[in-house]
């Protein structure tokens, strides 16, 4: 009896050491490739780790599935808290599924300052939509990066090219400068706003609609659909004072309601009237070749915080450094001359 208990425990123990261990490379690559979910959000999991040979596992993955699907197309969703983004991509998730495509929707949650988490609840608030056979959800924490986007997002977006999706959604917090980055890596921006939620003027804002390729006011539904269509008339008008954009698009200004399930399937045949002109006059081509720099550019920022911040000399030295600049002893510019001496001295 003692004997088969044994047994069964060590069986038990081998099947979950067996769970645990990281599938190689080419065991995810041809998962990716034949479109597994578990492959995917496995090699997304790599690719987010900050552990040294995961990183290496995850950009050999990433240099394999480059140019691996190349029509897929980018979709930025962002706008203020509150807006209803979720339920906005959940909606037309469901629609775009309908029509037979593939759709990766990569969600970004706020990562808590004080206790470094997040709550990555995208999934249950997508019920219906994260049910889907044709449909990927992947949740992932901001990690206090600028502008709400994932530091890993961009490659993100290539693992889901490669899994065959048809069109990759990324969703923003919408927070801090989350416009700028998101823009710079998709297709199309798209930014949803609210009317008669103190957010009108907001919107006029020239930074944001010259990024912005729509606007879309949500939740124009029951006694908010006079209010909506008055803002819808107010935004194309703030349009048409600003140039045509480089793409050759002149921007427009929808209306829906999740609610009522109205406008989402005209919010897509705007975005497929987007890309047949772009893709007729070379932007769209043009366009994924700047989304290449920025991508390579803000890696290149993110190493080298990363790598100062490790730096031996820094992580003994910036405690007593961040108490001085507190007490006042020494401004702050003083103390990060030092550390960056400190830091460049060590390179040498």
């Amino acid at each position: 009896m003692a004997l088969k208990k044994n047994t069964y425990t060590n069986n038990l123990s081998k099947s979950r050491h067996k769970r645990k261990q990281i599938p190689s490379v080419e065991e995810l690559l041809n998962g990716i490739k034949r479109g597994d979910k578990n492959a995917l959000a496995r090699a997304i999991t790599l690719v987010e780790s900050s552990n040294a040979d995961h990183l290496e596992k995850a950009n050999l993955i990433i240099e394999k599935c480059l140019g691996q699907n190349t029509k897929t197309l980018r979709v930025g969703i962002t706008g203020v808290p509150g807006v209803g983004k979720s339920t906005f991509i959940e909606v037309l998730g469901k629609k775009l599924t309908a029509l037979g495509k593939k759709v990766a929707i990569l969600t970004v949650d706020p990562t808590s300052s004080e206790s470094k988490g997040s709550i990555l609840g995208d999934k249950t608030r997508m019920h219906e939509l994260v049910k889907d056979p044709n449909a990927f959800i992947r949740p992932s924490p901001s990690s206090e990066s600028l502008g709400g986007v994932a530091r890993k997002t961009r490659e993100t977006i290539i693992l889901c090219e490669a899994a065959g999706y048809d069109i990759v959604l990324i969703e923003t917090v919408g927070v801090g400068q989350s416009e700028t980055m998101v823009h710079s890596m998709v297709d199309f921006f798209l930014l949803l706003k609210l009317a008669g939620a103190g957010d009108d003027l907001q919107g006029i804002k020239r930074g944001i609609i010259e990024m912005a390729d729509a606007l879309v006011i949500n939740k124009a539904d029951g006694e908010n659909t006079t209010v909506a269509n008055l803002a819808q008339q107010d935004f194309i008008k703030a349009l048409h004072l600003f140039p045509l954009k480089e793409s050759g698009w002149k921007p427009e200004v929808l209306t829906c309601s999740t609610l009522e399930n109205k406008g989402i399937i005209e919010v897509w045949e705007l975005i497929e009237k987007f890309i047949a002109l772009t893709s007729s006059n070379g932007y769209f081509k043009e366009n994924r070749k700047k989304q290449n720099k920025n991508w390579l550019l803000q890696y290149i920022d993110n190493r080298i915080t990363t790598d100062f911040y490790r730096h031996p000399d820094i992580v003994n030295t910036l405690p007593s450094v961040i108490d001085d600049v507190i007490r006042g002893t020494t401004s702050p510019f003083t103390a990060a001359e030092k550390l960056f001496k400190a830091y460049k001295n060590q390179k040498k």
